[in-house]
């Protein structure tokens, strides 16, 4: 079983910064794709960031500049640095990792339950 869970949400007032902790736990061979998303009320889940285990980043339009990813591999560990935070920032932030249990095997995409962000004006 593999097992994703976020933590580092919070609220925060409008410029401000929070970091965002993803850990991913369990029977892990091997762990690629990571990204981060986000869901605010009423709209569909947005990928905000990913990064792979390569080190290839990608990150929306809505927060480059603002957001940084990383990642330990050694720890299979994600983080999302957010900086510069709007009210418009708010929403449920999801991880994922898409791991691999044994050698040569196919991956799978795994999910966290979210962590809440909310930025005040």
């Amino acid at each position: 079983q593999v097992q994703v869970v976020e933590s580092g949400g919070g609220l925060v007032q409008a410029g401000g910064s929070l970091r965002l902790s993803c850990a991913a736990s369990g029977s892990i061979f091997s762990l690629n794709f990571m990204g981060w998303y986000r869901q605010a009320p009423g709209k569909q889940r947005e990928l905000v960031a990913s990064i792979t285990s390569g080190g290839r980043i990608w990150y929306g339009d809505s927060v480059k500049g603002r957001f940084t990813i990383s990642r330990d591999n050694a720890k299979n560990m994600g983080y999302l640095q957010m900086n510069s935070l709007k009210p418009e920032d708010t929403a449920v932030y999801f991880c994922n990792a898409d791991v691999s249990q044994v050698s040569g095997g196919p991956f799978f995409r795994y999910w966290g339950q979210g962590t809440q962000v909310t930025v005040s004006s």
